[in-house]
């Protein structure tokens, strides 16, 4: 009986350890002494570098944690109490004042061989897909490393995919105490800002610099 009830604890603890259940103490670049890096660009002119701004709006809509539910919307927009991973990823970019829903549109209708799982347009979903994100982010971000232990190369802002173009989330400004950084991410996980380089398969690493970028394929947002 004790064995048994031994084993379950083992169990329970391993599991409430690999899903972030457990309180955990987590670090900043600082303590490690990495560099964050800042863009130099501050598209919506409010005061905050655009890599500060998609990373406190993925944060906000952590903090909002809104129910996982991957329904179709015809406004495209789900509401904000609702969302899933590609949903933190526009939102955070909203915060820094871009329109991904149109700068993923556009790029589509200008690029349709690009995006080959595309077989008619849909600009209420498209731009909800991991896959075209993916597409999308390889053409106009950098892509950078995949290796985890180069922490000094994984920035607050930064846009990661894991697996088959299975999940999407943003880089997080903390940091565990290996130096690695936290991932705010929609899975329905009760941590939306959580150490999940631990068990994603990354895939694929971005940064987007919009210095890089034209300005005729930067869109506002507009409200």
């Amino acid at each position: 009986m004790l064995f048994c009830i031994a084993v379950l604890t083992a169990v329970a603890l391993y599991f409430a350890a690999r899903y972030n259940v457990l309180p955990s103490v987590s670090f900043k670049a600082e303590h490690f002494s990495i560099e964050t890096i800042k863009s130099t660009v501050d598209f919506n002119n409010n005061g905050a570098d655009d890599y500060t701004d998609i990373l406190l709006g993925a944060r906000s809509d952590a903090r909002n944690h809104p129910k996982y539910d991957s329904r179709y919307w015809a406004e495209g927009y789900p509401p904000d109490d609702i969302g899933v991973c590609t949903d933190v990823v526009w939102r955070a970019f909203r915060h820094a004042g871009y329109n991904l829903r149109e700068m993923v549109d556009r790029d589509i209708q200008a690029r349709p061989d690009a995006y080959k799982n595309i077989t008619v347009r849909d600009s209420n979903i498209d731009f909800r897909r991991v896959v075209n994100l993916r597409v999308y982010f390889d053409y106009y971000a950098q892509s950078l490393t995949l290796d985890t232990k180069e922490t000094e190369q994984w920035q607050p802002g930064d846009i990661v995919i894991f697996g088959a173009d299975k999940h999407i989330g943003i880089v997080s400004d903390k940091r565990t105490i290996e130096g690695k950084t936290y991932i705010i991410h929609n899975g329905g996980q009760p941590n939306r800002e959580e150490n999940y380089l631990k068990r994603g398969e990354v895939t694929g690493h971005y940064r987007f610099d919009a210095s890089q970028i034209s300005e005729k394929d930067l869109i506002a947002w507009s409200e």
